[in-house]
């Protein structure tokens, strides 16, 4: 199983510590966003992993290289500065995400801190490789303080919804190959509202990730969850 690390954005709100380095290269407890992740998809059995880059990605390669030191293989999907949003990451990327059996694979946002359990991912790819009705499994979370209104709800069925008791999305997914071979590559297009057409079609599967969970947004965000990291103590509240 592959995974796309989503690293190309220019992450405004972290501004002035992303004007020269890449967001997901911000450190928190001692490592980057994206090292957390790295190693955690490492850990969970994850270890060929596509990294797109955009704003300053020259800095993740020269952090990262192949991927070697970190016990992974990292292979890169270059876009403009101003990046192809979700979507057209998909979409470009996807011959590096396909292999010879067409297994499904992750995408998942770069700098985000969590610590869900990678390897539940492959139990998620293998349903949908034999499901012909499932072509996606999202990771949805507890509503964070900068998005009270939610995304997406789970029906009884495990089954992502439109509508009920809206949960964030999470940023963390696996998805069939063919979903994406009729998109547009080498563009921008963002994958929602467009993938909510799988969901009305009730063909995409769901979980709730009640643990820890940060999409680090501002300055200050990163300095509580790196104070809460070097400190021992359980990590603030979802940003």
């Amino acid at each position: 199983m592959r995974a796309l690390l989503l690293a190309a954005g220019r992450g405004q709100r972290m501004s002035p510590l992303s004007d020269d380095c890449p967001k997901p290269l911000l450190e928190v407890g001692g490592k980057p966003l994206l090292v957390w992740q790295i190693e955690r998809l490492r850990d969970a059995g994850i270890g060929e992993l596509v990294i797109n880059l955009g704003w300053r990605g020259e800095h993740i390669v020269q952090r990262l290289g192949d991927g070697a030191a970190l016990g992974v293989r990292i292979v890169y999907s270059p876009e403009p500065p101003t990046a192809w949003e979700t979507g057209g990451a998909v979409a470009s990327a996807l011959p590096l995400l396909r292999d010879a059996h067409d297994t499904p694979f992750a995408v998942l946002s770069a700098d985000v801190y969590t610590d869900y359990d990678y390897a539940r991912l492959h139990e998620a790819a293998v349903r949908i490789a034999s499901d012909p009705g499932t072509s996606a499994h999202f990771v949805l979370t507890d509503n964070p303080p900068h998005h009270p209104r939610g995304d997406m709800a789970l029906d009884a069925t495990a089954r992502v919804r439109r509508h009920g008791t809206l949960l964030n999305y999470g940023n963390i997914a696996v998805f069939r190959a063919s979903l994406f071979e009729a998109r547009p590559a080498h563009s921008a297009w963002k994958l929602f509202p467009w993938l909510y057409t799988e969901v009305e079609a009730g063909r995409v599967s769901g979980e709730h990730f009640r643990g820890c969970w940060h999409n680090v947004g501002t300055p200050q965000e990163l300095a509580a969850l790196d104070a809460a990291l070097r400190g021992g103590g359980p990590a603030p509240d979802g940003a």
